[in-house]
C-alpha cells in the first residue's frame, strides 16, 4: 500500500513578465532597474510543478506538499497572497535575492539546507518538483544541483505527465528533441522532476485553501533563513538588454534560396 509522498516544490519568484525590465549594474553587481517596485509572480514553469504537486497529493492520500522559496520576504508575501488560493501546501522561505544574477550552485545549497529540514523527509517517499526552465535561473541548473546535493539520481526534465502504476513505480512522460516524448518508468522516489508545462490548467481561487495556507505563510517568513552568495561565486561584469537593431529593404521576386543566404549573411556580421 502506498503510504503517500513527501512532495517538495522548489520555486522563485520573478517579475511580471508584462513589466519592462531593464538590466543595470550596480555597487552590488548587476540587477534591474526598480527591481524593488515591479510587481512579482511565481515563476511560470514553477507554478506547473505546484499544480501537479497538489493534484498528485489530492489522488494519493497520505501526501503532503511542501513549497520551498528563495526571494526578499517582502515579496514572497506578496505572491503568497495569490498562490496561496491555488492549491493547499506548507510554506517554507528562504530570504535572499530572487534575480537571476545568482550562481546556481549557491542557490542549489541555501535551497537544500531548507529542504532537509521540512520534517525529516522521508527519501523513500521524497518527490522533489520544479520548474524544467525558469524566467530567472535558466535551464534547470538549480534543481539539477539540487538534487545532487539531496542525493537523488533519478532525474528527468521537460516532464509533462506522471502516472503512478499500480505497483508503486513512476510513469514520465518527457519532451525530447524534434517536439517528440519519451515514456520512462522510475522504481519510485526519490526522484527529481522539472515540470515543462504539464497538463493541467491554473487552479481557480479557493479563499478556503488560501486562509489555511496564509495561517503557516507569516510564520515561515518571520523563520526564513538569510542567504548570502558566497564572494568567490561568480561575478557578472556587465548587464545589458539585447542589441536592437532593423535593416528593411524592399525587393520583388527574390529566390526564398537567396533570401535565405541573405538572412545568413546579416547574421553572421554579428
Amino acid at each position: 500500500m502506498n503510504p503517500g509522498y513527501q512532495i517538495v516544490v522548489c520555486a522563485g519568484i520573478v517579475p511580471d513578465p508584462l513589466q519592462t525590465l531593464e538590466p543595470v549594474s550596480g555597487p552590488a553587481g548587476p540587477a534591474l532597474k526598480n527591481e524593488n517596485m515591479l510587481p512579482a509572480i511565481l515563476d511560470p514553469w514553477a507554478a506547473h510543478a505546484l499544480y501537479e504537486a497538489a493534484h498528485l497529493a489530492s489522488e494519493s492520500p497520505g501526501s503532503k506538499v511542501w513549497l520551498v522559496s528563495l526571494g526578499p520576504k517582502a515579496k514572497l508575501q506578496q505572491v503568497m497572497m495569490t498562490v496561496a488560493q491555488k492549491a493547499a501546501f506548507e510554506f517554507v522561505a528562504v530570504d535572499g535575492a530572487a534575480g537571476g544574477f545568482t550562481e546556481a550552485h549557491d542557490v542549489a545549497a541555501a535551497l537544500a539546507e531548507a529542504v532537509r529540514a521540512v520534517a525529516g523527509p522521508d527519501m523513500a517517499r521524497l518527490l522533489l518538483f520544479g520548474g524544467w526552465e525558469s524566467a530567472s535561473r535558466g535551464a534547470g541548473a538549480t534543481l539539477q544541483m539540487l538534487g545532487e546535493q539531496l542525493g537523488i539520481v533519478d532525474q528527468f526534465q521537460g516532464v509533462d505527465e506522471l502516472r503512478v502504476r499500480p505497483d508503486g513505480a513512476l510513469e514520465i512522460l518527457e519532451r525530447v528533441e524534434g517536439g517528440r516524448h519519451q515514456l520512462s518508468v522510475c522504481a519510485g522516489p526519490p526522484v527529481a522532476l522539472g515540470w515543462a508545462t504539464g497538463n493541467l490548467p491554473e487552479p481557480r481561487n479557493n479563499p478556503q485553501i488560501g486562509m489555511a495556507n496564509l495561517r503557516g505563510v507569516m510564520p515561515a517568513l518571520q523563520k526564513a533563513k538569510p542567504f548570502r552568495p558566497a564572494a568567490d561565486g561568480a561575478r557578472f561584469l556587465r548587464a545589458a538588454a539585447p542589441r536592437q537593431q532593423r535593416e528593411t529593404r524592399v525587393v520583388k521576386d527574390l529566390a526564398p534560396e537567396e533570401i535565405a543566404r541573405e538572412i545568413a549573411a546579416w547574421i553572421a556580421r554579428d
